[in-house]
């Protein structure tokens, strides 16, 4: 063997070893990663089932579509408050918690929680705004309240001009919390459905949420409040549910480009003073209003959870709006 062929054949040996390591060390991250999902996911399954048995029940079901909608019903005022949340907030009731003290010494407040969020049941129903509505609406049925303020955070400025159109008898005040306008850009994302999925059924979305802090820590809530909206927001945050309802939000703000608040209805909107996300924010609430007989911007510094800190100084402003609307 000439000394070519010998460093030729010393080479190819090395090369040999150090593939041979490379792929050791490579089947050890794999089995690394394998044993942390897998721990993760045991984790998971164990913590949801701990879980179950410590979400505390509050409000009553109500039989909707043969399933149970859960709803808060907090006060005894002649005039009625129907509170709905926005896209993904975990425990409506309890997440609109201060808004509600503040409110119900005045007004009889009822806060629905729809399919998939708070203790109401899921649904295989696609989350078309037509089918929230008519649920919603349902279950207001159910409980005998046919005349009330329509009053929401976020996403239902969408389900909302859809509602004060079809139910015009019912409602009588339309008030928004920093609420969805259907002309606002962005709304056309198409949102990776199966890796939020994915993220929660491996656990990995709880250990996020584990380490990534409470949004509730420097607010007014209680620790056991807290305590039951984490527990709540593990449970249904990228549920089957609400990725049908994620799945459905470009189609839901196209459907609602073509409607208007009513001239004759009272319009309170609250609006956060600084959305660094949309732009032209408070303009686009200032054209819901302009043609109406009633209506009123009311720009707050927050964050766009505004009954989260404003919660005193919105229960005020509704309470003036309406002696004034009259």
């Amino acid at each position: 063997m000439t000394q070519t062929e010998e460093k030729k054949t010393g080479n190819g040996t090395k090369f040999k070893k150090m593939r041979s390591i490379l792929l050791k060390i490579i089947a050890a991250i794999v089995i690394v990663i394998v044993l942390f999902l897998g721990i993760v996911y045991i984790m998971n399954v164990i913590s949801t089932n701990s879980e179950k048995k410590q979400i505390e029940p509050y409000g009553q079901h109500v039989s909707v579509d043969g399933k149970n909608m859960n709803v808060l019903i907090q006060g005894d005022g002649k005039e009625t408050i129907v509170l709905l949340p926005g896209y993904g907030t975990a425990a409506p009731a309890l997440d609109f918690k201060l808004l509600i003290d503040e409110l119900s010494p005045n007004y009889k407040v009822v806060a629905v929680e729809p399919f998939g969020y708070g203790l109401s049941d899921g649904t295989e129903k696609d989350r078309t705004t037509e089918n929230i509505v008519s649920e919603v609406h349902e279950a207001l049925q159910q409980l005998n309240i046919n005349r009330y303020m329509l009053m929401g955070h976020s996403i239902t400025g969408i389900y909302g001009i859809d509602y004060v159109n079809k139910y015009p008898n019912e409602v009588i005040a339309f008030v928004g919390i920093d609420s969805s306008v259907p002309t606002q850009p962005g709304v056309d994302v198409k949102f990776p459905l199966k890796t939020f999925a994915f993220l929660k059924k491996s656990g990995l979305q709880r250990l996020a949420v584990k380490f990534g802090g409470s949004p509730y820590g420097e607010l007014a809530f209680d620790d056991r409040t807290v305590e039951q909206m984490t527990m709540l927001s593990n449970k249904n945050s990228n549920s089957s549910t609400m990725l049908n309802e994620m799945d459905h939000i470009s189609s839901n703000f196209k459907g609602a480009q073509g409607l208007t608040f009513r001239k004759d209805l009272p319009l309170l909107l609250f609006v956060q003073a600084d959305n660094q996300g949309v732009p032209g924010w408070i303009p686009l609430h200032e054209g819901q209003i302009k043609d109406s007989v009633h209506g009123k911007v009311v720009i707050m510094e927050g964050s766009h959870y505004l009954h989260h800190t404003k919660f005193k100084e919105i229960a005020e402003n509704v309470r003036t709006f309406m002696k004034e609307a009259k």
